[in-house]
């Protein structure tokens, strides 16, 4: 999941401070291709959402909502490898492999590099950072991938929308749109409106597909693509970064394990140097 506090590298460097996520942190002067969209229900599923004489007409309404429809089959944990391709400020490309344990909501680890035993660790609201096994910085913030993404289905939907509205959101702009051939709510801007802060979510799944926003580095546009089932939740198996229209990172899931048992440990930044993560030992 793409680190939201860390930079991209202008050159290779093995470990990279690079959004969600990540992480999360995101999206080309060329238009990238599009990615496969978010499945269909089986035809046993109700196909349209929200109910009939259900209308959602705020950003807080379709929280609940998205909660609603999944609180009890949502995954707890997950496990997964992430193959991390960086596009460099030259036009190479970096690729890596990182190591990622979530336990929903609020806790993800990225290993990002076990040799080094590198990489960054979110705690609810507390982001840290690490290299060489040793903590280089800690600070408060949310990766909004992991509240928009996972969190929102899980936790209580007054929680997330008071997250929601602390990382910016406007959850009283909504509208609908059509996204990758699909049915979208819009949540954070009026309609062609595609600068101001907003989240998208398809409508008949209720599935984080988008996120745009500014940052720095300029327009950021990250995308959620290629859902799969898992369980009763789901996992998009391909997040894509684009930043001022140009591709700046993709990532691609594999080895995707859900509901694992996971130690406490691997979430306490004391303990990052010496728990093994989820995939074995660091050396």
């Amino acid at each position: 999941m793409t680190d939201r506090s860390m930079q991209i590298p202008s050159t290779p460097r093995r470990f990279v401070v690079g959004l969600i996520v990540w992480t999360v942190f995101g999206a080309a002067c060329h238009r990238q291709p599009e990615s496969t969209p978010v499945p269909t229900a089986p035809t046993s599923q109700p196909r349209t959402t929200p109910p009939p004489g259900v209308n959602i007409t705020s950003g807080a309404a379709l929280v609940q909502a998205m909660h609603d429809r999944y609180a009890t089959g949502w995954y707890h944990s997950l496990t997964f490898t992430q193959k991390t391709t960086l596009t460099l400020s030259s036009g190479g490309e970096v690729v890596q492999t990182w190591y990622e344990a979530g336990q929903v909501p609020g806790r993800l680890r990225i290993d990002t590099d076990r040799a080094t035993k590198g990489g960054v660790l979110y705690a609810r609201d507390s982001i840290f950072s690490f290299t060489n096994g040793k903590l280089v910085r800690a600070d408060t913030g949310l990766n909004e991938l992991l509240v928009l993404g996972f969190d929102v289905y899980v936790q209580l939907a007054a929680r997330s929308e008071t997250v929601l509205r602390k990382l910016g959101f406007d959850l009283t702009q909504i509208h609908e749109t059509r996204w990758q051939g699909k049915p979208v709510y819009v949540v954070g801007a009026v309609a062609g409106d595609t600068t101001s802060k907003q989240f998208w979510i398809e409508r008949d799944q209720l599935l984080f597909v988008r996120l745009i926003e500014r940052s720095r580095q300029g327009r950021v546009d990250i995308r959620f693509n290629e859902y799969v089932k898992y369980g009763g939740g789901w996992l998009a198996i391909e997040v894509d970064q684009i930043v001022n229209g140009k591709r700046r990172t993709l990532e691609q899931y594999s080895d995707i394990k859900t509901n694992v048992e996971l130690s406490e440990a691997l979430f306490d930044p004391k303990q990052w140097a010496t728990v093994p993560p989820w995939g074995g030992n660091h050396n």
